[in-house]
């Protein structure tokens, strides 16, 4: 009797499921895809009902071979790639290349599982099904949709802009909501008011602080310095007296188990990992990490997942843990059960531990440090989601007093003292910006009855101005796009490096800005295409993707509906976009050299002011406004302020490839540049982590070559937070890979064990062998046609298209 083949994405995942399967079965990983739409064409025939032509991806066809041959000698096959469009459509290509057109030789089976443990592997075997052709539509169509996207809409970006740039169906989405919320904040007119406080005393303490909210029962608003010191002098020699207290007991309710964009934010929040760093991160712990002598073992479910269901089994665990561990006064009476939201897939799990019996301390010793940080995170944030809520007494204290204008003035504080802790003795969820229960918090109120004379101690205004709309961080960029139903969380982690790694957007103290490329390629791209990359219109592309899958409509029908508008817009835009490669906007400013007019152009490090008498004169100027606000500003405000210190001559401000400086108007008969002045340090940010080393807390700094982490007792304790890649290290197999600079402020990848191991590479390294010749790694390359995957190895050609972002 022959044995069976079992076929996963990646070798971390064959090896943890071969341990559970045992001897009658042969684990092989496929490395992720095995086809996809070749590079060099459309690859899609929109005559023909948009069939897409796939090819095996370069560097593939030895492994097919490979798997080919194990197939034949195989009993059954089992296609076990992970629970989602993607690993159905794995599966779909799979099973095309091993039974072959006509089909015939072994069986071949479609397991799925969430969790790679024992338990949940035998149950999957024991219950084979067939590829979800659904499924396969569905990731089949929004594949050729990105395509048709992409494909068409880029070549436009090259021929009116700049050749290189990428134009993606839900990354121009991203960018426009980063884009707008710029616009908003720059638009963003502040308003003053003020606020005024008075300190009372009671007969015990603590003293009593409260807030003027109302004249004579009406809401008072103080917008400037003279009406809040006209206020004060009213209430000079006022009585102040109880007028209310309001006591009531509020509950906080747990918050459910992760999903996978509930998982990025908090990390995100808590831990400041990046999108892409906690999808690596969870990845690794849900394939499999070694856990010494119990081999490698799957300790998270699987990851991407809309879903807040929990299995029976893993909710009769958490409720013993929970009694054993912190009392029976913390299990509710039954499971907690959590609304999903609309659309979500409960056929997966929500985001937990495969065994929440293994608690973060059994497995430090065997987690890299972030390893472990995210999955005491899930871990968390699971068995609080299965305990009692938390307790709060709520008292609100409303003081009055009379003014000397016959008024009466209301005075009120509210204050929240913690009356049992519940879930928080486990958890507490992260928020972007403070609120009123934080406030809350921190108000200590003494105890007082109605009608009871307050001291008076003092009374005081303070100054306000309203602020405009956060920029956005990853995790409220990732909560913004899923409210909005744009895209999935699966895809957020490479749109989000995409956007930086294509200069649209930069991040700046941990919140994305966008840069001037990124506003004029969405100008470009909304003047003929607003629809396409709408938020609204993206969701509703997203539904489609979900009736596709459902079974409720055909692929071919939702490409054809959108290809019908779309081609219209295609139209337009060869003819009515804006060409900015080309343009010569002109200004009220004259040419300091020949007197000629000076007009607006576009280069490659963006816009710029330069002398219409070009070639004849080359006078340019830096432009200090971007290109899309040019219309709004006064130009003639440039004026150089500084001079040259060698001819006397006024400096302008150039852009070159390592920034903005002066230099010289007098070029090229004076070629003196200067430095911009240094900007102000940015204040340091503490993060919610203790430095391993002394226990101080560790902040986010900013050198000279970006953000980096360190630890807050600086210069007494030098800890600097090593920046790790999630790869371990090819040479020594023992260190970390981490990102560092080189002098000249050069990326570069090494071993965190140097001078023990010499291990460097220019180019990111990838936890990929070489399908071709058996490489240890793989590395990452961004050439100017795009981002690829290649060997390192000087004799091994093997390289292909690293996975697109949509």
């Amino acid at each position: 009797m022959g044995k069976s083949l079992v076929v996963v994405e990646s070798p971390a995942k064959a090896k943890t499921i071969g341990k559970y399967l045992g001897k009658d079965f042969v684990v092989k990983a496929s490395l992720g895809h095995i086809k996809d739409l070749p590079k060099k064409d459309l690859a899609v025939d929109v005559e023909h009902d948009f069939r897409p032509h796939y090819e095996i991806i370069e560097g593939k066809k030895k492994l097919i071979t490979e798997l080919k041959q194990a197939a034949k000698g195989a009993d059954s096959i089992y296609l076990a790639a992970d629970p989602d469009r993607e690993g159905e459509a794995i599966c779909y290509h799979l099973q095309e290349e091993l039974q072959g057109k006509k089909g015939g030789g072994p069986s071949v089976y479609r397991v799925m599982f969430n969790e790679i443990t024992a338990n949940a592997i035998r149950k999957a075997f024991d219950h084979p099904a067939q590829v979800d052709l659904h499924l396969v539509d569905a990731q089949q169509a929004r594949r050729v949709l990105d395509r048709l996207v992409g494909y068409k809409i880029s070549p436009l970006l090259w021929d009116k802009l700049r050749r290189g740039l990428s134009a993606g169906r839900v990354q121009t989405v991203a960018l426009r909501l980063i884009v707008e919320r710029e616009r908003e904040i720059r638009a963003f007119q502040k308003r003053e008011y003020w606020t005024i406080d008075a300190h009372l005393g009671a007969k015990k303490p603590p003293q009593l602080v409260a807030r003027l909210v109302k004249r004579n029962e009406e809401n008072l608003e103080i917008g400037d310095e003279a009406a809040a010191q006209s206020v004060i002098s009213h209430l000079d020699g006022a009585v102040y007296s109880v007028r209310s207290v309001v006591t009531k007991e509020k509950r906080r309710n747990p918050v459910p188990p992760f999903i996978t964009s509930t998982l990025q934010q908090e990390a995100a929040r808590k831990l400041r990992f990046s999108v892409k760093r906690t999808m690596m991160l969870a990845q690794r712990l849900y394939e499999g990490v070694e856990l010494g002598e119990e081999g490698s073992v799957g300790l998270i479910t699987y990851m991407r997942t809309d879903s807040t269901r929990v299995a029976g089994e893993a909710l009769t665990e958490v409720r013993e843990l929970i009694v054993g561990r912190y009392g029976a006064g913390y299990l509710p009476e039954s499971p907690n059960f959590y609304r999903g939201k609309k659309g979500a897939q409960d056929a997966h799990e929500a985001v937990r531990p495969s065994s929440v019996m293994r608690t973060p301390e059994s497995l430090a010793s065997y987690l890299a440090e972030d390893e472990l940080k995210l999955y005491r995170l899930i871990w968390m944030r699971f068995v609080a989601s299965q305990m009692t809520p938390a307790v709060f007494d709520q008292t609100t204290i409303e003081a009055e007093a009379g003014g000397q204008d016959g008024a009466t003035y209301l005075f009120r504080t509210t204050g929240t003292l913690p009356k049992f802790d519940g879930f928080l003795a486990v958890y507490q969820e992260g928020k972007d910006q403070p609120d009123e229960e934080d406030e809350e918090l921190k108000h200590k109120l003494p105890a007082v009855r109605e009608g009871e004379a307050l001291k008076f101690r003092s009374i005081g205004s303070e100054q306000h101005f309203t602020e405009p709309p956060p920029r956005f961080t990853e995790a409220s960029l990732v909560k913004e796009l899923e409210a909005d139903g744009v895209g999935r969380p699966s895809t957020y982690a490479s749109i989000l490096s995409t956007l930086q790694e294509r200069e649209y957007a930069k991040k700046e103290g941990g919140r994305f800005t966008p840069t001037e490329l990124g506003m004029v390629v969405v100008d470009l791209l909304l003047e003929c295409f607003e629809d396409i990359f709408d938020v609204t219109y993206t969701a509703r592309m997203e539904e489609a993707l979900d009736e596709i899958e459902e079974g409720r409509i055909h692929w071919r029908d939702a490409m054809a509906e959108f290809y019908k508008k779309f081609e219209k817009d295609l139209t337009r835009a060869e003819t009515e976009m804006t060409d900015v490669k080309r343009m010569e906007k002109p200004t009220d400013l004259t040419c300091d050299k020949c007197g000629k007019p000076m007009v607006i152009k576009w280069g490659r490090h963006g816009s710029f002011i330069a002398c219409t008498g070009y070639p004849e004169c080359t006078n340019t100027r830096e432009l200090t406004v971007d290109l899309p606000d040019v219309d709004k500003a006064d130009l003639t405000e440039q004026g150089a302020e500084e001079y040259c210190d060698n001819c006397g001559r006024p400096m302008v401000l150039k852009k070159g490839r390592f920034g903005t400086f002066y230099a010289c108007s007098g070029y090229p008969d004076c070629k003196t540049t200067k430095q911009i002045g240094k900007a102000e340090r940015k204040p340091d940010v503490p993060i919610d982590e203790k430095c391993p080393q002394c226990g101080s807390q560790m902040v986010v700094k900013s050198g000279r070559f970006g953000e980096f982490t360190a630890c807050g007792n600086y210069p007494a304790c030098k800890y600097v937070k090593q920046n790790t890649i999630g790869v371990t290290c090819p040479s020594c197999n023992q260190g970390d890979i981490i990102q560092r600079r080189s002098r000249r402020g050069k990326t570069f990848y090494g071993c965190n064990r140097y001078p023990e191991c010499d291990f460097v590479a220019w180019n990111k390294p990838l936890a990929e062998k070489c399908p071709q010749c058996g490489g240890a790694y793989m590395v990452e390359k961004w050439l100017k046609a795009g981002p690829i995957v290649q060997c390192p190895n000087a004799e091994c050609k093997f390289k292909r298209e690293l996975a697109p972002a949509t």
